[in-house]
């Protein structure tokens, strides 16, 4: 395996652990050893828009097409960014040419999973500012991410995390709670709005929420195991 190989493993593990620095001196390495690595690039492109350095993120991204007309990830990223700062016509061609490749690949058929890669990258991102704290930025992506794909539930407690993170409790609330009266069925709902209860001090609403699961999932070790603990809880404050 050459020292190029070795880096671009190492800096894909580093980027996917977060540590955005050593990672970019990995790629960085890369392109010095080899200017034509694409993927190098791409995931300088992505360091970049990570840390809000758009600018340079668009270049790392018309580098990646330069040198890999076919790159299609690289062309959801760069339609993304031009998309988010307002430059909607250059955003559109790009996601047009990267919707004709696509389309080439399947024979003409018009691929339904576009914009569901498009809501992909934007969770990616929004995952990324939640992890460093920058709530604004993570909720920004999280809502792009829903518009594109509604029907990715996750999203929506992601929503309301935030909302909670930034000490908006009613509106994390009302997230969860409609997102439980649309979606009877779906469990990590319930468990969210009922972590958000307990998190509050609200024991009883906490253990409404997670037997009503129960009932529904009655061998879900992760609701059993918040049910054990909250009525610890719950006796630990009747004992005091």
């Amino acid at each position: 395996m050459s020292k190029e190989q070795r880096l671009l493993i190492k800096g894909k593990e580093l980027f996917n652990q977060n540590k955005l620095k050593s990672a970019f001196l990995a790629f960085e390495e890369i392109t010095e050893i080899n200017p034509s690595n694409s993927e190098a690039y791409f995931f300088l492109g992505n360091i970049f828009h990570i840390k809000g350095q758009l600018g340079k993120a668009i270049k790392a991204f018309n580098k990646v097409l330069d040198l890999n007309p076919d790159h299609t990830d690289a062309s959801i990223s760069l339609s993304v960014i031009l998309n988010d700062i307002g430059r909607y016509e250059q955003a559109q061609e790009v996601f047009e040419k990267a919707n004709k490749k696509v389309k080439q690949e399947s024979k003409g058929v018009e691929d339904p999973h576009i914009n569901t890669r498009f809501a992909a990258k934007h969770f990616e991102l929004a995952e990324m500012y939640f992890s460093y704290n920058r709530y604004e930025e993570a909720l920004f992506e999280y809502n792009k991410a829903i518009s594109l794909n509604p029907s990715d539930l996750e999203v929506r407690i992601k929503i309301a995390k935030v909302y909670s993170k930034k000490g908006y409790l009613a509106k994390a609330l009302e997230e969860l709670r409609k997102l439980k009266s649309e979606n009877p069925s779906y469990i990590p709902a319930r468990v969210a709005l009922g972590l958000l209860h307990y998190g509050s001090g609200n024991v009883l609403e906490a253990q409404t929420e997670w037997q009503s699961a129960l009932e529904k999932e009655p061998m879900n070790e992760e609701l059993v195991m918040y049910m054990n603990l909250s009525s610890s809880a719950t006796e630990t404050s009747i004992g005091m």
